[in-house]
């Protein structure tokens, strides 16, 4: 669960820090007293998208910190470790700047992390549904991902529109080489000349640098021989050798030393220095030893790098870049080979079209299951909520040929009258029944989810009275098990709370900034009171309000 949340200049937050507690938690306040302000600055600590605009006016950046419960087991855990982000304090740590340029960073558990990363952590952390989150069912793919995630489906989802991805490619090459056989057996034709080209060439880069080297070895030979001559004249074989000289001088220092031990320390020195010299006297001479004039394989050198550039500048790219050129070549030529052969394109096409249709089917088979159960589910919560003998149904309409999401299209439908058939949700929904359909699809498939914290952002909008009453029970069950927090104008949703936030604005120094208040039992009472009654609020409104929360009168 959402232990901690802590906000620095955003919007117009100045600085809040708030403890969580467990069970079904209510926001409430006034319409921009910055309700929504908190759950924005929460998904952005879960991932979210950044915009400059979120710094407060004249900071310099936003942050927010948020810290959550680390279950002892389970996907996050196994997640973090695969990650080595789990640094064994019980607490998942996330940490957003932004910048007020735009720019913003991230932490996870203190260590910097691509925003990839923490979205993939907040997944696994909270689920927030957002007040227009119903609007999304009218559409097709999102009741068909809604299905899916309910049943655990998505791996497995995504998984079949691969195999149609590549069953798809397949069947395009095998059209493809139908049409076009003669262009196609050019330009094989053409790749399969240079392919035996390049092949010939047999060239790489390793092979480039160390001609360069060589040429460039050998065409300074003579003065390489000179060179090395007159180092060895100077350690060993000249007058003035250094060798011979040095080794007289650590001879009388060592006379000296066993008259005096300070001289040892210079005695060591010397020796190493002996030793030193000796070694490069050595190395200089089994170098002059190799090294020779040899025209003939100077000539041989300069001829194979002509060769190579000439085909470098055919080809237009810089010598090392040959072997590309070749590993692309004999790609497309094998591409091409396969084209020029529509039957055997037409095996494996027929092959990848079997393997999908396996996976599909399999898929179909559970996607039928969690429809089934999803549809018996929501249509008893409809009938909750006011919308007594309405129905709902996930259709799941057959594609033979099949689709990048499988073997099924799906389709919503619903009836709010028992004695109407089923019609498509975005035709006969009004804007409150789809709240409440909406509502009770998010609480029905909130009670699957395995995430620890639920967020509902106003998705009470649309309803009131005894059906409001009825969504703040079962937001309440919800909140048995798991925490849930919920930003709502209604009285009665909010009286359903194991615990209840007020926010509001107040003016300091002449900026107009959030406040967080917690509120006791009869705070609770005057603020559900405002709901109810508004401006002015009469004792009766209050007695109402308390009643509502269970208190004596």
């Amino acid at each position: 669960m959402l232990r901690h949340l802590s906000i620095r200049d955003f919007v117009i937050v100045d600085q809040l820090e708030l403890d969580f507690r467990a069970g079904f938690g209510t926001l409430t306040g006034e319409t921009g007293a910055g309700k929504s302000i908190l759950l924005d600055a929460l998904s952005l600590a879960l991932g979210g998208k950044a915009e400059a605009g979120v710094v407060r006016t004249g900071q310099v950046r936003a942050e927010i910190v948020a810290e959550f419960d680390l279950p002892p087991d389970g996907v996050l855990r196994a997640w973090l470790d695969e990650q080595d982000l789990n640094h064994g304090e019980g607490a998942v740590l996330l940490r957003r700047v932004i910048e007020s340029g735009g720019r913003s960073k991230a932490w996870l558990n203190g260590t910097p992390v691509v925003l990839a990363q923490m979205r993939a952590a907040g997944d696994l952390l909270a689920d927030i549904h957002g007040q227009h989150a119903h609007h999304a069912l009218l559409r097709t793919d999102a009741q068909l991902g809604l299905v899916d995630a309910h049943g655990g489906l998505t791996a497995q989802a995504a998984q079949v529109s691969g195999l149609y991805r590549a069953w798809s490619a397949l069947r395009r090459a095998r059209e493809a080489a139908e049409e076009g056989a003669s262009s196609t057996e050019r330009e094989r034709e053409l790749l399969a000349w240079q392919v035996s080209e390049l092949r010939e060439l047999a060239f790489d880069a390793d092979e480039w640098l160390g001609l360069n080297q060589e040429q460039t070895r050998l065409a300074h030979a003579a003065s390489l021989l000179e060179g090395a001559a007159e180092v060895l004249d100077g350690l060993s074989d000249g007058e003035y050798a250094v060798v011979s000289h040095l080794e007289r001088l650590l001879a009388r220092v060592a006379d000296m030393a066993q008259h005096d031990g300070q001289l040892t320390d210079v005695q060591e020195l010397l020796s190493g220095a002996s030793i030193q010299l000796d070694e490069a006297l050595h190395a200089m001479r089994r170098y002059r030893d190799r090294l020779d004039l040899d025209p003939a394989r100077l000539a041989e050198i300069d001829q194979r790098m002509q060769v190579i550039t000439a085909m470098a500048r055919k080809y237009r790219v810089p010598p090392q870049g040959l072997p590309d050129v070749l590993v692309d070549s004999a790609s497309r030529l094998e591409r091409l080979t396969r084209q020029s052969d529509p039957e055997a394109l037409a095996r494996e096409e027929a092959a990848a079209r079997d393997v999908f249709m396996q996976a599909a089917s399999l898929l179909s088979v559970e996607r039928q299951r969690v429809a089934g159960a999803l549809s018996v589910a929501v249509t008893e919560a409809m009938q909750s909520l006011a919308m007594g003998g309405s129905r709902f149904d996930i259709s799941l309409r057959p594609a033979e040929e099949g689709c990048a999401s499988g073997l099924e299209t799906v389709e919503f439908l619903v009836t709010a009258n028992a004695s109407q058939p089923l019609r498509p949700l975005a035709k006969v929904a009004s804007g409150g029944e789809l709240s409440r359909i909406g509502l009770a699809i998010q609480v029905i498939t909130s009670r699957n989810a395995a995430t620890p914290t639920l967020i509902f952002d106003e998705v009470d909008v649309g309803i009131g009275g005894r059906v409001a009453e009825i969504v703040g029970r079962l937001l309440k069950q919800l909140g048995a098990d798991r925490q849930v927090l919920c930003v709502t104008h209604l009285p009665q949703v909010a009286a359903q709370a194991d615990w209840q936030w007020t926010i509001s604005k107040e003016t300091r120094d002449g900026q107009t900034l959030s406040r967080v208040q917690q509120m006791d039992e009869g705070e609770r009472v005057e603020e559900i009171a405002r709901m109810l009654g508004g401006v002015n609020i009469t004792e009766t409104t209050r007695s109402h309000a308390a009643e509502m929360l269970g208190l004596q009168p």
